[in-house]
C-alpha cells in the first residue's frame, strides 16, 4: 500500500479547504479529536469493567455503582386554542360592556 508524501498531503488539505472552507476546518478537527477522546475513555472504561469482574469473579455490579434512573421530563403546560376574530357584517354594531341597546 503507497504511502503519502508531502505533497499529497497538501493537495488534500487544499482540496478540504476548498470544499469545506476555511473557517469550519478547525471547528471539524476539534470535534473529530474530541470525539476520538471521549471513544478512548468509553474503551478503557469497558476493559476495566471487564478486569474488575474477573478479579472479582461476579458480573454483579455493587449498588453504587449502578447509575440513577433518569428523571422524568417535566410537564408542558396545556396548550390553548388560539381564538380567532370572525369579520363581522358591515351593518351591525358593537356595543360596550355596560351600555344599553334600547335603539333611542
Amino acid at each position: 500500500m503507497p504511502s503519502l508524501g508531502g505533497w499529497e498531503f497538501v493537495i488534500l488539505i487544499g482540496i478540504l479547504v476548498l470544499l469545506f472552507g476555511a473557517k469550519r476546518l478547525p471547528d471539524m478537527a476539534r470535534s473529530i479529536g474530541q470525539s476520538a477522546r471521549v471513544f478512548k475513555g468509553e474503551m478503557k472504561g469497558m476493559k476495566g469493567d471487564e478486569t474488575r469482574e474477573d478479579a472479582a469473579g461476579t458480573t454483579d455490579k455493587p449498588a453504587a455503582a449502578q447509575p440513577a434512573p433518569p428523571a422524568p421530563p417535566a410537564a408542558l403546560p396545556a396548550a390553548q386554542p388560539a381564538q380567532v376574530q370572525e369579520p363581522r357584517p358591515e351593518g351591525t354594531r358593537t356595543t360596550q360592556p355596560g351600555a344599553s341597546n334600547t335603539g333611542q
